[in-house]
C-alpha cells in the first residue's frame, strides 16, 4: 500500500495522541472517558483542525466504517491538496451515529470536509500496518538469508507464489481506487 509522506507524518502523530490518552499515571485505560471529554470540546478543538488535524482527530476514533478499502488505499496515497470532496467519499465512508453528530459541527468550518478526509484516511491507516517498519525488517531479513548458505528453495519458492499473489491483490485495490476516483472528477495519476 503507497501512503503520501503527509499521512506518514500524520499518521505517526495520530497514534502517539492515541497512545497519550490511552491511560493515566496509574496506568488504568481511560480513552473512552478521555475521548468523550474531548467531545465535548469540539466547539473549542474545531480551532485545532488545520494546524493539529491528529490532536481533533481523536475525537472520531471508531467512528467511521469503511465500505471500500480499494478507495481508502487511493485516498491515503493522494497529496491532501487532491482530496476528493467528503460528499464524494459518502459512499465509501459511513459515520456512525455519535461520529455523525460531530461531524455536522466541522462541517460548517471552512477545512471542515478537507478535516473530515484527514480524518478518515488516519482511521483507516489504524489498522493497517506500518509499511515503513516492514520495509526495514524485510531488508534485515535478506542480508541475514544471503549469510545462510542453506536456504531451502520449496520455501523461496512458495513464499514467491504468496508475494505474487499480495502484489496482485494489491495492484487490484489500487485499481479499483483509480476508477474511482476518476469517476469523480480527478484525473487517472501515473505511477
Amino acid at each position: 500500500m503507497k501512503i503520501t509522506p503527509f499521512f506518514i507524518q500524520l499518521r505517526s502523530a495520530y497514534e502517539a495522541e492515541l497512545e497519550d490518552l490511552s491511560s493515566d499515571s496509574e496506568g488504568r485505560n481511560v480513552l473512552r472517558q478521555r475521548l468523550t471529554e474531548k467531545r465535548k470540546e469540539i466547539n473549542f478543538l474545531v480551532q485545532m483542525i488545520e494546524l493539529s488535524p491528529e490532536m481533533v482527530a481523536v475525537m472520531f476514533h471508531q467512528g467511521f466504517r469503511f465500505k471500500q478499502p480499494a478507495v481508502m488505499e487511493q485516498l491515503v496515497a493522494t497529496e491532501s491538496e487532491e482530496f476528493p470532496e467528503w460528499a464524494n467519499l459518502a459512499d465509501v465512508v459511513q459515520l456512525t451515529p455519535w461520529a455523525q453528530e460531530l461531524a455536522q459541527v466541522i462541517l460548517k468550518e471552512p477545512k471542515g470536509e478537507w478535516f473530515l478526509t484527514v480524518t478518515a484516511g488516519l482511521e483507516y491507516l489504524l489498522g493497517k500496518p506500518d509499511p515503513r517498519p516492514a520495509a526495514q525488517h524485510d531488508d534485515e531479513d535478506e542480508d541475514e538469508e544471503s549469510n545462510d548458505h542453506e536456504g531451502d528453495a520449496d520455501s523461496d519458492d512458495r513464499q514467491d507464489a504468496l508475494d505474487a499473489d499480495d502484489d496482485e491483490e494489491a495492484r487490484a485495490r489500487e485499481e479499483a481506487g483509480a476508477d474511482w476516483m476518476v469517476e469523480q472528477g480527478f484525473d487517472r495519476k501515473d505511477r
